[in-house]
């Protein structure tokens, strides 16, 4: 039964796009290839008096608030993009970052009271109305007995159910893309989907929230570039979260960018090298950097909140991930190629050479020119066209970078339209290759590689002599992997003393 329903849902979602001619809207019908264009006009037939009203963004943004919260998720993706869908577009979708239809105060209030256990007049002195609505929660302005003001976010009620059936339905739906186009299935819409599922199945958990937010709070007061609202423990639980009030103008807002003294360049900067900081130094990062979750402040002060999805990259994928920006930092499309093979992004079979030369093909145009002179929906064309010749899949485990890549990238150009991304990730990356990719930091990973080795070589003599030993200890060649063991184990130690010494 519950594939039948999610393929009802799935079917009344299409519905829903056509009756609104948000699926294929009109406005744009000179932009598709022939098929797609007959397409709409077929579509446009099942259209209701509803598909007459608004723009095109308009008519979307007011489609995919009642699709559900992962609908809605994929909007606040597109309207951080004016870059490529134009600015008119980006706009008419804003409001679903934080401009959503709140639920009632006096719900929020018996919420917080079931959750935290306790009334909410022994936590706060005053409790408000929602400040802001979203997919899966609201805030309110509270006020905290010792007179701090905090803002309280509370579940939307009955939300688990609905990311459930969404989740239904997204997977319904990336098998039926996977099964009946080929091309797409480079993209991995299955593994996509799953990782879209997981991030949102863990922002129903608020606590899991605040936790993430305090962790990234720390990782922020290293650098600077970004700061993040104390959380307030003792209001925490699994359907509440209160934090400190974020200080500022939320992004969101037309006139934050209108504030007297901002350092709009600057503060586009800052984002930049926040996230970039975060994911390459510590590989922890805020993944949901979109406007409704940012606060400025004149000159350059910028405010996190919403640590619902938390994205993390081991120390294989920032080493992957700093080689590749240093060497388009560098120009330098060889080393980005072999970064590419060497990480298993593009199979074996293809030319690190011919590889290059399409990287250098897309990056040579946009190097250094400002965002106002780059079409990055031709960018993206490009891309995607090149990686597919090069049998490119999608990574799963690097959907939230990417995803947070783009929309922080977006969120710079509406911040500072001339703002070069590039100039401002040099001095992040040119700091973690000179810190990681020294012979000391080399020396260190060897180090640490011994270490390991002498800790397996010792589970190895600890073994009883029944187990297969020598199964564990040699290769399928017979070489015994007990002798490398231990000179790797040398060997590391070797170059820690080298790099102690010089």
């Amino acid at each position: 039964m519950g594939g039948l329903a999610a393929f009802g849902r799935l079917t009344a979602a299409g519905w829903r796009l056509a009756r609104n001619d948000a699926l294929l809207p009109r406005e744009l019908d000179a932009l598709y290839p022939p098929a797609a264009r007959t397409l709409g006009k077929a579509l446009r037939l099942l259209a209701g008096r509803q598909a007459r009203e608004g723009r095109p963004g308009e008519r979307l943004a007011r489609t995919l608030e009642h699709l559900g919260p992962v609908a809605i998720k994929l909007g606040q993706l597109l309207s951080t993009r004016a870059d490529i869908f134009g600015i008119e577009f980006a706009q008419d979708l804003s409001r679903l970052k934080d401009a959503l239809e709140p639920f009632p105060t006096e719900t929020a209030r018996r919420e917080v009271e079931l959750t935290l256990g306790r009334p909410v007049a022994s936590l706060f002195s005053a409790f408000g109305e929602p400040v802001a609505a979203a997919s899966l929660a609201q805030a309110h302005e509270a006020t905290l007995l010792d007179g701090r003001r905090v803002a309280v976010k509370v579940l939307r009620p009955g939300i688990g159910r609905r990311v459930a059936d969404d989740a239904e339905v997204l997977t319904l739906a990336a098998r039926l893309v996977e099964r009946w186009s080929a091309p797409a299935r480079r993209l991995e819409p299955r593994a996509l989907a799953a990782t879209v599922i997981r991030a949102t199945e863990l922002e129903l958990d608020l606590r899991l929230e605040a936790a993430g937010g305090d962790e990234l709070a720390q990782v922020m007061a290293k650098d600077g570039y970004m700061s993040a609202p104390k959380v307030v423990w003792e209001g925490v639980g699994k359907r509440v979260l209160t934090q400190e009030w974020a200080p500022g103008t939320a992004l969101s807002d037309p006139a934050a960018l209108e504030l007297e003294g901002l350092d709009r360049r600057a503060l586009a900067d800052k984002l930049i090298r926040a996230f970039l900081a975060q994911a390459l130094d510590h590989g922890v990062f805020h993944a949901d950097l979109h406007e409704g979750n940012l606060f400025v402040a004149a000159p350059a002060q910028l405010t996190a909140v919403d640590f619902g999805i938390i994205g993390r990259l081991d120390a294989a994928e920032r080493r992957y991930l700093a080689e590749i920006l240093w060497g388009f930092l560098q120009r330098d499309y060889d080393k980005v190629a072999q970064t590419h093979f060497d990480a298993g992004y593009v199979p074996r079979g293809h030319s690190v050479a011919a590889f290059a030369q399409a990287l250098r093909a897309v990056g040579e145009p946009v190097f250094g020119r400002s965002a106002s002179d780059v079409s990055m929906s031709r960018v993206l064309t490009q891309l995607f066209e090149i990686t597919a010749l090069f049998d490119m899949r999608l990574q799963p485990q690097l959907v939230l970078l990417q995803k947070t890549m783009m929309t922080v990238e977006g969120v710079a150009r509406r911040i500072d339209p001339e703002h070069d991304i590039w100039a401002a990730a040099d001095p992040v990356v040119r700091r973690w290759m000179l810190r990681e990719l020294s012979p000391a930091a080399r020396a260190k990973r060897y180090a640490e590689e011994a270490v390991s080795a002498l800790r397996n070589l010792a589970r190895l003599i600890e073994a009883p002599p029944q187990a297969t030993a020598v199964a564990v200890v040699e290769d399928r060649g017979g070489a015994p992997l007990l002798w490398f063991a231990v000179g790797a184990a040398v060997s590391g130690l070797v170059f820690l003393v080298a790099a102690w010494l010089f």
